[in-house]
């Protein structure tokens, strides 16, 4: 039969389906038609006369391999028995279960799944006898994850701790020993776990000669989905099976690749033409999503990438809308600005086709507060919603109680933390204080401390101003030790909500106003869609949508990038992606909001804020600016770039500090390029000061007023 190449693929496209010999590696920017393209390639290879058995087909998940089987029949209107198609996990199971006794298996083995990894974890812990009567001690989950992070990331459990669970260290070591006796435990019984799947392969294949080269023979085309999510060990996989010259397609982006916390390794697809003798780079430029304003401005967020395969985004879908930037005062008044911009964007779009997305989690609850108190209806993917979060519940019970003592869902929730205080001994205290029995009373305080301390604090906060924010700050006070005990695992992630908590609580004069919209909430519904809801989305969880409307908030550093993030300087590249993910999910509009302060706890007051660096990079032709008034309403601005001054690093001689308004530099930042300096290395311009001086971002630093003499421009 012909496939309709001319008609059906651009030239790129077809390039890329049509080059069937040898490694290639086809870079696919957001929307421009990827899984079309490998569609086309695998209807291409049978109409040539490949046999389907032949053809290698890995993906992420399952779904996506048979979809793309599915499309592939319908193109050649004939079924095609044989394609192996899956995820590199079911691959590598089939294969491991046909050479149970060269991995040293001879009656078989069994695939565990996570509920299974997770009691043996606890089974090691305590035929070890570790952890016992220390209620802070990582729970199995915490246990399991990070055994299978250091081995899906090829890192020492010490490395993992340091970038990720700093908070965990002093149970290095029984950590240590606990995925000892877990591996040692799996080899006894003849279990294996998801992460074995592929280390197994691996070493099968790399120590069995005579089936790497059977398996070779057998899959002569093989391609590989969203390449850029894959880590160390699958890399090694694609290439044993496909050898240093095999016709391996791998199909990816780059500037894509946000999941190194799961393991996934940029590295894999830039060096793909290093690994792979001779690949052929085909880059899938064309965007079918965004209309070209949008795309103007990710092509500007991808300019300032370190490394990277160049590729400049185009549509032919126009629009004379620029992306808006918008500046409120704090993040306090963002979350209403973004309600009011939320109300008008589903004048035009359904609101399911309006997403607010953002770095963390947490971030949305002063916004999800706002919704719910206006009865906009919204879903929530990524992190948990506000009310949801058990940590958020703890502190609101004690604000119950200081509201209503006949709360008896709030008691017990109160008391959970309290040794010995189980959900009958909460019923006879509740019933033992409401019915005036202080010989009960008596005997439990003195048997529980820490219920002594609750109840006294109680009384305190009762007897006290009922100001919100003065009530929350105390209940923080009281909390802290509690959330650290009770939640050992992640209690630093929790408290960054609690931070959030206190903002909103800032926002409030009356207490049962406050109690009463954070009480307010629908039923969750995470696994469909729903119609008519705006959608709430972390970064992560929105990567392989599209939305008309993307609004980006926070966009602060701190906050996106994050903290942690501006330590080192992989971790800002990978940062830098998201943002390109996040911008890229928009189809007809896109707003960004950068917050001017931030709520702080600690002082009660809001702290001045830096845009986030993304947002400093780009000129000014590709966005409008819009900025809060003092009134609460959005002024348009004329076009300005920014050239904020940098407080951590001295000015030079004869500088003064920027007015706080951006003032336009010398020569617009279009103009400018990259350049390089002896201790902070690439970095890109963003601004020109006179007289020999330029702003300068430079990656895992921020910017830098540097005085051109001991800059080398690139």
């Amino acid at each position: 039969m012909i496939i309709d190449f001319e008609n059906e693929l651009n030239e790129a496209q077809r390039e890329a389906v049509t080059a069937t010999e040898g490694p290639v590696l086809v870079i696919a920017g957001a929307g421009s038609g990827k899984t079309r393209t490998i569609v086309y390639r695998l209807a291409h290879l049978v109409n040539q006369g490949v046999d389907p058995a032949q053809i290698l087909l890995l993906t992420f998940t399952r779904k996506a391999a048979q979809e793309m089987l599915a499309r592939a029949e319908t193109i050649l209107g004939r079924p095609l028995h044989g394609t192996s198609g899956g995820t590199f996990h079911s691959f590598a199971y089939a294969t491991l279960r046909r050479n149970a006794t060269d991995i040293g298996f001879d009656s078989g083995f069994t695939l565990m799944d996570r509920a299974d990894s997770e009691n043996i974890c606890k089974e090691v812990r305590d035929l070890l006898k570790l952890g016992k009567g220390d209620r802070s001690y990582p729970k199995k989950a915490t246990l399991l994850d990070m055994i299978t992070k250091s081995r899906n990331k090829e890192l020492t459990i010490e490395a993992v701790m340091e970038r990720e669970a700093y908070h965990l260290s002093p149970y290095l070591e029984d950590i240590q020993r606990i995925a000892d006796g877990y591996a040692q435990f799996k080899r006894e019984h003849a279990l294996v776990d998801y992460d074995d799947l592929l280390f197994l392969l691996d070493e099968l294949l790399a120590g069995n000669e005579p089936l790497r080269n059977q398996l070779q023979a057998r899959y002569r085309y093989i391609m590989v989905d969203e390449y850029q999510d894959t880590n160390l060990v699958q890399a090694r996989i694609v290439k044993h099976l496909a050898g240093t010259k095999g016709n391996v397609m791998a199909v990816g982006d780059d500037a894509q690749s946000i999941y190194a916390f799961r393991g996934a390794n940029v590295a894999n697809i830039l060096e793909f033409p290093r690994i792979f003798e001779g690949a052929k780079v085909i880059r899938l430029e064309k965007n079918y999503r965004s209309v070209q304003p949008i795309l103007d401005l990710t092509n500007e967020i991808l300019k300032g990438a370190t490394t990277k395969f160049d590729k400049h985004l185009y549509s032919d879908l126009k629009s004379d809308k620029l992306p808006q930037v918008v500046h409120p005062l704090s993040d306090q008044t963002q979350a209403r600005l973004v309600v009011d911009q939320i109300l008008e964007l589903g004048r035009k779009h359904m609101l399911h086709d309006v997403a607010v997305l953002f770095r963390a989690g947490y971030q949305s609850f002063p916004l999800e507060v706002a919704l719910t108190r206006i009865g906009i209806d919204y879903q929530k993917f990524g992190g948990i919603r506000f009310h949801e979060a058990a940590h958020v519940k703890d502190v609101l019970s004690y604000i119950r109680l200081i509201l209503n003592p006949h709360d008896l869902l709030a008691w017990q929730r109160a008391m959970e933390h309290i040794k010995g205080v189980g959900p009958k001994t909460v019923a006879k205290i509740y019933q033992a204080m409401h019915s005036g029995d202080k010989k009960y009373m008596a005997k439990m305080v003195k048997k529980h401390e820490p219920l002594k301390e609750l109840l006294t604090e109680l009384d305190r906060l009762r007897s006290g101003p009922m100001k919100p924010s003065t009530i929350l700050e105390a209940v923080l006070a009281f909390y802290q030790p509690i959330l650290i005990e009770k939640y050992p695992d992640d209690y630093p992630k929790r408290q960054a909500g609690l931070e959030q908590l206190s903002q909103i609580a800032a926002s409030y004069q009356d207490m049962e106003q406050f109690i009463g919209d954070l009480s307010l909430d629908g039923d969750p519904d995470e696994e469909k869609r729903k119609e008519n809801a705006v959608v709430l989305s972390t970064v992560h969880s929105a990567k392989g949508l599209e939305w008309a409307a993307v609004i980006i908030i926070d966009l602060v550093e701190d906050r996106f990038p994050s903290r942690k993030a501006m330590q080192r300087a992989e971790d800002l590249e990978e940062e830098r992606r998201l943002m390109y993910v996040a911008c890229t999910r928009a189809k007809e509009e896109l707003r960004l909001f950068v917050p001017g302060s931030v709520y702080n706890r600690a002082s009660g007051m809001s702290d001045p804020t830096l845009p986030s660096p993304f947002v400093l990079e780009l000129p000014d032709t590709v966005f409008e600016r819009l900025n809060e008034s003092y009134g609460g309403n959005l002024e348009t601005r004329r076009r300005s770039v920014y050239t904020l001054p940098d407080p951590a690093v001295p000015l030079a001689d004869g500088d003064k500090a920027d007015d706080a308004a951006p003032a336009r530099p010398k020569v617009a930042p279009s103009k400018l390029g990259f350049c390089r300096h002896k201790i902070f290395g690439k970095g890109k311009i963003v601004a020109q000061l006179e007289p020999n001086k330029y702003r300068v971002n430079f990656p895992g630093f921020g910017l830098k007023v540097i005085i051109g003499d001991y800059l080398e421009l690139l």
